[in-house]
């Protein structure tokens, strides 16, 4: 079943095409990779997905009644409340989603995501780790159906990075359906069972990471990355 499926999708800004006839759908309950250069229309994309930008031609389906589905947002910088703690930034952001933040749902919640032994601690003083899982703690409260994650393990090391996977698949053995850009080729191959590559404004490649290696005859998603928008001669 489709959550999403972008028809022809076009966007312009101050006259010039952005996203031209984009074409895409991302089914329920797969993880997706998007990745791209800076100013390929990654960003674009997620907020046309969020609603925050409309297309200027072509059509966004939601789902089979194209109703919009509940969606959960980490971006790279999570505002948390300055002077409150892990908990309390909980319970505000429960509160904004009329969430009952009882003591034995906070507990639950902050035990799934490695973060209860710090629920007093003041958010601002975490770890970048552990604010990357907070983040994503916050972004998926409401246990929505789509969750898009802005560069997720991005700045962490090796074991931040494997536990933000291990965030991401259990949430995907939940049912959820996970969209996220990345510039880290590694966690894209490991993560991701579908990857879009955006150039210039268009979809240049999607597939399964082993797929489009095979394809493209490489050993690795770099490769095949730069192959897929023409810039194969970078590896000569």
């Amino acid at each position: 079943m489709k959550i999403i499926e972008f028809k022809n999708v076009k966007k312009y800004f101050k006259k010039r095409e952005i996203i031209k006839n984009l074409s895409f759908s991302i089914n329920k309950n797969e993880v997706v990779g998007l990745i791209g250069t800076n100013g390929a229309g990654k960003t674009t994309t997620i907020r046309m997905i969020l609603g925050l930008s409309k297309p200027d031609s072509g059509e966004i389906i939601y789902g089979s009644k194209n109703q919009k589905p509940e969606i959960g947002v980490q971006l790279q910088t999570t505002p948390f409340f300055e002077g409150f703690t892990v908990e309390e930034n909980l319970k505000l952001f429960g509160t904004f989603q009329n969430l009952d933040m009882t003591k034995e749902n906070i507990q639950t919640t902050l035990e799934n995501y490695t973060l209860f032994q710090e629920k007093r601690t003041l958010a601002s003083k975490l770890s970048l780790g552990q604010q990357k899982r907070l983040a994503l703690c916050i972004a998926t409260l409401h246990d929505p159906e789509l969750v898009i994650l802005d560069e997720p393990s991005a700045g962490l090391d090796p074991g931040g990075q494997r536990d933000i996977k291990k965030m991401v698949l259990k949430l995907k053995n939940k049912g959820t359906t996970i969209l996220f850009s990345s510039h880290d080729m590694l966690e894209v191959r490991n993560i991701a069972d579908r990857i879009m590559i955006m150039d210039k404004g268009v979809l240049s490649e999607e597939g399964s990471p082993e797929e489009l290696i095979i394809k493209y005859n490489v050993k690795n998603l770099e490769e095949v990355f730069y192959k897929s928008i023409g810039k194969e001669n970078d590896f000569v």
